[in-house]
């Protein structure tokens, strides 16, 4: 059997003088610096456990990304420093395991974690490295990705849709008009119902054709016309349009508008739409009334517009539906405003972002940029380099 480091280092030790002990010990003590100066530097967070899954080594990474300190949690279960990672029920012996868990604390991430069992040279466990790599944003922007490819499927279509039933309703519209001008020549009598028939005809038709407007309008990019506006002055316009429809449904709207708020290159009028969204969504929630709070503030990089309601919020298994084309919950309902919603924040480069508790309420909250970052053209190489 091969001697170990430390049974070498046994043996050697009785035979130094020592002066020598000191000089090995110091250089032991650089290299020790020096590798955990190394360990810290990783960007990749790593956790080093025992056998017993007791934390014996943690780096600066990964104390920052699951908000522990590493004083405190030195020589405790990692399951009990994160919950939910339980090497005991995710470890399968000797084997490399690698899985993925969201983390709520300090912030909500998405993680993804490589389990690698360190063994000796009997190939017996004696402990394993966590290695964890904050994939939050790679999630989003495949999700980003993957709903802008249904987008443009759903644009495709929605043309070819309104293709197919426009031609046939202006036809409609038009025979329907010629026969209101014969219904005109019949004697009075004879009018009644073949005029309330013409009626009912006509006013269905022109639903349908509202049906394909705002269909279209919710797929189909529309340009901005931005200019520098009010925020504050966007959200008190488009409660005062709503007012009658608040005041029927029996909602009280609180306003907590910063007033140094400043202003924003924004598109007023598609604003404007997807606040009425927005605002008609919680009211017709609060199906006995409630509350709707409207705030607005700002930090270095974006300005931010939430919408608090107390109309009982979402379940968990609707929440990852709601800006899909018609999935309402409420009945009677288009299923298009928040994707109308999504669509226009999203063309600001903003995004939406909704908590709900069922039961309570919801918030749905609009972060925009306070400058344009849609698009952003890098210089030239020689414009560059000047």
């Amino acid at each position: 059997m091969k001697p170990g480091f430390i049974e070498k280092v046994q043996e050697r030790i009785q035979r130094m003088r020592p002066e020598d002990v000191q000089v090995y010990l110091g250089e032991l003590a650089r290299e020790k610096d020096f590798l955990e100066t190394v360990f810290n530097s990783i960007q990749e967070a790593v956790i080093v456990v025992d056998s017993q899954g007791r934390i014996i080594s943690i780096n600066t990474a990964a104390t920052t990304l699951l908000g522990i300190q590493e004083d405190q949690c030195i020589g405790k279960r990692l399951s009990e420093q994160v919950r939910g990672l339980d090497l005991d029920s995710i470890a399968e012996g000797d084997k490399a395991v690698n899985r993925e868990m969201e983390i709520f604390y300090p912030e909500s991430r998405f993680v993804n974690f490589y389990v690698v069992p360190l063994l000796d040279e009997k190939k017996k466990i004696l402990g394993r490295a966590i290695i964890l790599r904050d994939v939050t944003e790679l999630r989003r922007s495949t999700e980003q990705t993957i709903e802008s490819e249904k987008f443009s499927a759903l644009t495709l279509l929605a043309a070819g849709v309104a293709h197919e039933i426009g031609n046939p309703l202006n036809s409609l519209n038009i025979h329907l008009h010629l026969a209101e001008k014969k219904l005109r020549k019949l004697p009075e009598k004879e009018r009644g119902e073949i005029g309330e028939s013409l009626r009912i005809a006509r006013e269905e038709v022109s639903r349908l054709d509202q049906i394909i407007t705002q269909f279209l309008r919710a797929v189909r990019p529309t340009p901005l016309e931005t200019s520098m506006d009010s925020m504050n002055a966007i959200v008190e316009e488009s409660v005062s349009f709503l007012e009658a429809e608040i005041r029927n449904r029996n909602v009280l709207v609180e306003m907590d508008l910063n007033p140094s708020l400043p202003l924003q290159p924004v598109d007023r009028n598609q604003l404007k739409q997807a606040f009425y969204n927005i605002i008609r969504n919680s009211a017709q929630a609060m199906k006995s009334g409630g509350v709707l709070r409207i705030r607005t503030g700002f930090d270095e990089s974006h300005t931010f517009i939430s919408f608090s309601d107390t109309g009982g919020g979402i379940s968990i298994e609707h929440m990852g539906r709601l800006f899909e084309p018609y999935f309402t919950t409420k009945q009677g309902g288009s299923g298009l405003g928040l994707m109308i919603v999504q669509r226009i924040v999203r063309e600001h480069g903003g995004e939406v972002m909704i908590e709900s508790t069922q039961g309570v309420g919801m918030t749905l909250t609009i972060r925009l940029p306070r400058v344009d970052r849609r698009v952003r053209l890098l210089a030239s190489g020689d414009d560059a380099s000047s």
